[in-house]
């Protein structure tokens, strides 16, 4: 009679583990993640971006110029790309982002690149003060923002 509960629950998790949709961003380890196009260590959260594929390990960046490089390299249909907003260093969709360059290119590989999450979240961040605003294409490629899947 013990079996029928494991069994139940073995099949559960599984059902669970095997649920299809849009894959969701992954926790950012600043310690030990690095950067997929460079190899620093992703160590600023605000600054990061990630891309996220069924059955894959997350792809971390440490600089959205490095995302960029990257997506101009690989081509990953089931993919999805979350930026982090530079004010609150929440994951968002890169698609539905807002872009700006820094006057002084203060990234980790100096593309001077940031990302938030509404023209709002960059008008109450400090450290944003100056930029001036860049198309999602500038930072994404027209390829990648076209076709796919979304959050």
């Amino acid at each position: 009679m013990t079996r029928g509960p494991a069994i139940a629950a073995v099949c559960v998790a599984a059902g669970i583990a095997c649920r299809s949709g849009v894959p969701q961003p992954a926790a950012l380890d600043t310690k030990n993640d690095t950067c997929s196009s460079c190899r620093m260590t992703v160590s600023d959260q605000r600054l990061a971006a990630q891309i996220v594929a069924p059955g894959e390990e997350p792809r971390f960046f440490d600089d959205l110029g490095c995302l960029r490089k990257y997506l101009d390299e690989h081509e990953q249909p089931d993919a999805v790309v979350y930026v982090a907003d530079h004010r609150t260093g929440e994951w968002m969709p890169a698609t539905s982002a807002v872009y700006s360059r820094l006057a002084r290119a203060s990234t980790p590989m100096a593309s001077g690149l940031i990302a938030h999450a509404t023209v709002g979240s960059r008008s109450q961040d400090t450290g944003a003060a100056g930029t001036v605003p860049v198309g999602a294409d500038i930072v994404l490629g027209s390829r990648m923002l076209a076709g796919r899947p979304q959050p």
